[in-house]
């Protein structure tokens, strides 16, 4: 079972998503917080598989949530929940260690789906928003300094495999791409992040983008 703590400073919302994961016969919904504070308590003591996160919220953000929860325990994994327009605090939430945010209009299925792609360790970018997040590292302009110095830290292979994570591909489909095993992609995923000093493929994805390796429309 995938255990869950939904974070939501709106009851109604809090007991949606309830409802639509206890449905689901491999994930528990173990809690609920209301805010941020309450978040980082709850998760110290019911250590769920995957926070599903609000990010604005009274007391404490999300954002802030977000950093303590992965600063106490780095394999913790927040999903971040935002609405159709990009919140402003998700790019923020990505770089704070969030392994991926969804659409709080997501249906029942592509919730449950999401919360099992974060559970299994995989990244989780909603299509609908990637491209709002593209935007916001086209906003940043010239690449960030210690993301472009450590590229070099790369083979040119796993300088490949990293472009295709940051466009969303998953271990098989990198894995038909390149014409390789997908034990080969998995290799060079936990080789990419252990170089780069990054935990997962979501953190993979952003710095791809801040060193330019990844652009809008690339």
């Amino acid at each position: 079972m995938i255990r869950v703590l939904i974070v939501d400073d709106q009851v109604m919302v809090r007991e949606g998503f309830s409802v639509l994961l206890n449905a689901m016969r491999d994930i528990e919904v173990v809690g609920e917080a209301v805010d941020g504070r309450q978040a980082v308590q709850k998760v110290a003591l019911l250590k769920p598989d995957v926070v599903l996160m609000d990010i604005r919220m009274p007391e404490m953000n999300g954002l802030e949530a977000t950093r303590e929860i992965v600063a106490a325990d780095a394999d913790a994994k927040v999903l971040v929940l935002t609405t159709f327009d990009l919140d402003e605090y998700v790019y923020q939430a990505l770089r704070a260690g969030a392994s991926g945010f969804l659409l709080k209009d997501a249906s029942a299925g592509q919730l449950a789906e999401g919360v099992r792609i974060v559970a299994a360790g995989e990244a989780l970018l909603a299509p609908t928003v990637t491209k709002r997040l593209i935007n916001e590292f086209s906003r940043l302009g010239s690449p960030r300094a210690p993301a472009q110095e450590r590229i070099g830290d790369l083979t040119e292979r796993e300088t490949e495999v990293l472009v295709l994570v940051a466009q969303g591909l998953s271990n098989g489909e990198i894995a038909a791409h390149l014409v390789v095993a997908e034990s080969t992609v998995k290799t060079h995923v936990s080789r990419i992040l252990v170089k780069l000093g990054l935990r997962d493929r979501t953190q993979a994805a952003v710095f791809a983008y801040e060193a330019r390796l990844v652009t809008p429309g690339g």
